[in-house]
């Protein structure tokens, strides 16, 4: 391993790792715009200059494209590297509008943070500044091109490492131009990420566009919920609303990027008529008297109908405490039926991953990167796990052969950023690869024996999940062999149903009434339920969720419970005027108005309870119990070989 010294710190890096950051590793900030770790280097800012005393390099280096070498001197702080980067700056600086305080990045900008940096701190160009025209590119992002200091990454990531092609850079000297041929949306699944990969302000936020600044937001560390793969994000929240969701860097999981559902689907979230208060009969109530009355029907309902004529309903987008739980309260009112699932097939395909995959078996983002062969079956990847597409991109890129099972163009609507030879079965995928062969599966109708034969064949596996939670609560299906919920209602063993986060379909529901509901979204099922318990969704919830993979990854609440101050309910103002002008209400109160949602396990803690069990403070019961001490801020833990035994 290279060996040298930087700043007068000795440093000792892996083959191939880059100057700056060698650099990094040990604390030191070299200024640069156009380096990113998931990227080709370009060297294009000349921002990040060093000079090299010693060693097989001598003189002034750009250190993100120079290789780190046994006895290379570096210093960072030599006047000629200082003086070349505050050139450098004021030069990129010169056309710059230096509209700082009208600009969303304010606060988050690299372009701050490293002109200071960099030593450049008065303007003396007076001339006339270049000026382009924006470009309407959809309603996620805005265009300000007039900040653009010309570092090539947003066309480095849109071309290169996510495959778009409506998307690129034009003109020459001083005209460069990034945008597209025409103004349109960017029809890249992942365009959203130029927000986070700009180092200036020239991609924003639309729909965040002039609310907050970076100071103001609320945030914690969380695990996106639209789909089994589980990116690691860091919503943004301000005044009880999210503002953005933003990506946050996981090696193992999502690598630096989200896709752009993850990142814009918020409306349910900030939606005002969003179930927020406790209800019995349709009346709106205190949460326990709600929870005072779904215990009383429930002991009702056991003692009239028996404990095997009521089911006790969740889902796999609930967490892993909430179905450890669940478990209990089943358990607690004399063995009541316990069901994870609503559909049938989407249970028996989460039973298969779970009995199927283990620790060697099982792929992972990193796994995909490096394959040599990928078959992707009955699987709609830009839809069940578009970050993967990404990963399987990449292995395109490097050589690796890749195979759609069936008719592509009936499983998504969006353009799969990769060349694929389509075949009409597994019999017509070669039979090579080796180590270095993956079949991804889809959420879908799975056949389990279909899904034992192609674990058999020795290759990794990657079986994505009918929610973020499928894996987990499908471990826990297995570990209490239970049965779908249509299953149960098809045979008529279910009189009564108490559902948390289940969205139970009216036709399986078939004239079943619900006892009770505890849920965040508007449902058939919350409409139908006697007692409703409002919930909160992941991003005021502490909790915990097992992915495709069987990585356990904890999500922290990012904000507390409530109506947002702005949209709010129309009877939380003293007329329709006054809600008009989207003004806060004018009470003095104690608690924040729609504020009395509950983390689901709490929910069911309060219910257990209630029906005579003991008190739950940390719901991660029995073998679960080592997942207390998982950082939130870490990569996560595999949990396969354990949590099966």
């Amino acid at each position: 391993m290279p060996k040298l010294i930087i700043d007068d710190i000795p440093v000792e890096v892996p083959p191939g790792t880059s100057v700056l950051e060698a650099a990094r590793s040990v604390g030191i900030t070299i200024p640069h715009f156009c380096y990113h770790p998931a990227l080709a280097i370009a060297a294009a800012c000349r921002l990040c200059a060093v000079k090299l005393l010693d060693g097989p390099v001598k003189g002034i280096q750009m250190s993100c494209s120079l290789p780190a070498q046994d006895g290379m001197v570096v210093s960072t702080q030599d006047p000629e590297a200082l003086k070349l980067r505050a050139l450098v700056i004021e030069w990129l600086m010169m056309n710059h509008p230096h509209d700082c305080p009208v600009c969303d990045e304010g606060g988050e900008c690299l372009l701050q943070d490293f002109t200071i940096a960099g030593g450049h701190g008065r303007r003396r160009y007076q001339g006339k500044k270049r000026t382009f025209m924006n470009q309407y590119l959809g309603e996620g992002i805005s265009h300000e091109m007039n900040r653009c200091i010309e570092c090539y990454r947003c066309v480095r990531f849109y071309q290169d490492y996510a495959g778009g092609t409506d998307f690129g850079v034009t003109g020459s000297a001083g005209r460069v131009y990034f945008g597209r041929f025409e103004e349109g949306p960017l029809e890249s699944p992942f365009s959203g990420n130029l927000v986070d990969i700009c180092p200036t302000g020239v991609f924003t936020d639309k729909t965040g566009r002039f609310r907050a600044r970076y100071w103001d937001y609320e945030f914690a560390p969380s695990v996106c919920q639209h789909c089994s793969v589980g990116c690691n994000t860091s919503p943004q929240n301000f005044q009880r609303e999210v503002i953005k969701i933003v990506a946050r860097r996981n090696d193992q999981v999502n690598g630096w990027f989200i896709c752009d559902r993850g990142r814009f689907d918020k409306g349910s979230l900030n939606d005002p008529q969003r179930p927020r208060d406790p209800m019995v009969d349709g009346t709106v109530c205190s949460f326990d008297e709600a929870i005072e009355a779904a215990a009383r029907r429930i002991f009702e309902f056991v003692r009239e109908h028996g404990a095997g004529s009521l089911a006790f309903v969740g889902s796999p987008r609930m967490s892993l405490e909430g179905g450890i739980l669940l478990a209990e309260l089943a358990r607690l009112t004399g063995g009541s039926q316990l069901c994870y699932f609503t559909d049938q097939s989407n249970q028996e395909g989460s039973l298969a991953a779970a009995r199927l995959l283990n620790e060697q078996n099982a792929a992972c983002l990193r796994d995909l990167e490096s394959a040599t062969c990928i078959v992707i079956l009955s699987c709609d990847l830009m839809e069940e796990g578009a970050m993967l597409a990404l990963s399987v991109r990449k292995a395109f890129l490097a050589g690796a052969q890749i195979f759609v099972v069936g008719a592509v163009a009936a499983t998504s609507h969006q353009e799969i950023p990769f060349k694929y030879t389509a075949v009409a079965s597994l019999d017509d995928v070669p039979p090579n690869g080796g180590s270095g062969k993956i079949f991804i599966c889809g959420s879908g109708n799975r056949d389990p024996e279909l899904l034992a034969q192609v674990a058999s064949s020795g290759a990794k596996l990657v079986m994505l999940q009918p929610g973020p939670n499928g894996l987990g609560v499908g471990l826990l299906a297995l570990e209490r062999k239970t049965t779908s919920l249509s299953e149960l209602a098809a045979a008529g063993k279910v009189k009564g149903i108490v559902c948390f986060e289940a969205d139970v379909p009216q036709s399986t529901l078939g004239g079943i009434p619900v006892l009770v509901c505890a849920d965040w979204r508007n449902g058939e099922t919350v409409r139908n339920g006697t007692v409703f318990l409002p919930t909160t969704p992941w991003l005021e919830s502490d909790g915990t969720a097992i992915n495709y993979e069987g990585r356990a990854q904890r999500f922290r609440s990012t904000k507390r419970p409530g109506l947002p101050l702005k949209g709010l309910d129309p009877k939380y103002y003293g007329s329709a005027q006054e809600a008009s002008r989207l003004h806060p209400p004018r009470v003095h109160r104690q608690e924040v108005p729609g504020g009395a949602e509950q983390d689901v396990w709490r929910v069911m803690a309060g219910l257990i309870e209630r029906l005579g069990g003991e008190q739950i403070v940390d719901p991660l019961l029995g073998k679960w119990g080592r997942l207390k001490d998982l950082d939130p801020e870490g990569e996560g833990v595999r949990v396969l070989d354990w949590a099966k035994t």
